[in-house]
């Protein structure tokens, strides 16, 4: 298996991923996965594709994230990840995607307008 090149998007995280066949180390922004997410709940997150169809320990990824937040930064690797293996083994696909996870979560932070306090909260309310 040659290395498969792919990116995923969440809210303003932006992961791209190398996966090539190999032991199952997934290294974050030269860091191990352990070591970059700490918190259990989101290493199940990056890992849920790969256990999904029983290929944990079969790839090794390097993945370069920017962006956002932990909980952002983790699901736009899991979108990465998914589709670098729907890329390598379509077969994948039907099983990846009634699990929701080729589907790119569109929710955005609204923004901020003039007159309020945040997107639609005004500023509080003075009778007198």
């Amino acid at each position: 298996m040659e290395i498969l090149n792919t990116s995923g998007r969440r809210k303003t995280s932006v992961a791209r991923i190398y996966m090539t066949s190999g032991q199952g180390n997934i290294t974050i922004n030269d860091r191990d996965i352990k070591e970059y997410f700490p918190s259990e709940v989101l290493q199940t997150i990056v890992q849920q594709p790969l256990s999904l169809i029983d290929a944990v320990g079969k790839y090794d990824i390097k993945a370069n994230i920017k962006g956002g937040g932990v909980a952002g930064q983790a699901e736009a690797l899991r979108l990465a990840i998914t589709k670098a293996l729907v890329e390598e083994n379509a077969e994948t696909r039907p099983a990846l995607k009634k699990e929701g996870f080729l589907t790119r979560d569109p929710r955005m932070v609204e923004r901020k307008k003039f007159g309020k306090r945040k997107a639609r909260r005004s500023f509080q309310f003075s009778k007198r």
